[in-house]
């Protein structure tokens, strides 16, 4: 091996360099936890039951929440008006998918925020009103 004048303290140190460099990798290897945006038009506590069955419905296939999943909660709590931002907000966010199980116009205020994140609104048939293969 040829070094060509490096010494060895430089050597150390340039090494050192890129064994400290080395864990920033590796975590920027690792997968994304997945983030389920949760939009709603009232308040966490008037969804207490709801969010109880959603985490176990959720935990029956394999995702808990803090664990292996993280869910980014907007509430609206009764401003209509506040839903446009909120749902952007969570695009910001970056999150995997958005849900929410409180009528259309959530559906509409996802849907105006992105084209591209996936939305699953339970309970309502949305492809007459809103086309589009994200919204489920």
């Amino acid at each position: 091996m040829q070094f060509d004048g490096l010494k060895r303290r430089e050597f150390i140190t340039v090494l050192g360099g890129a064994a400290a460099g080395w864990p920033i990798v590796a975590r920027a290897q690792q997968p994304a936890v997945p983030v389920i945006g949760l939009l709603g038009t009232t308040s966490f506590d008037n969804n207490v039951d709801f969010l109880r069955a959603f985490r176990q419905g959720l935990k029956e296939i394999g995702y808990v929440e803090g664990e292996n999943m993280a869910i980014e909660y907007r509430w609206a709590e009764g401003q209509y008006e506040r839903l446009a931002a909120l749902a952007a907000d969570l695009v910001r966010r970056q999150v995997t998918v958005i849900a929410s199980t409180e009528g259309l116009i959530v559906a509409f205020a996802a849907k105006s925020a992105t084209a591209t994140i996936p939305m699953t609104l339970s309970g309502w048939a949305l492809s007459p009103v809103l086309p589009g293969p994200e919204a489920t």
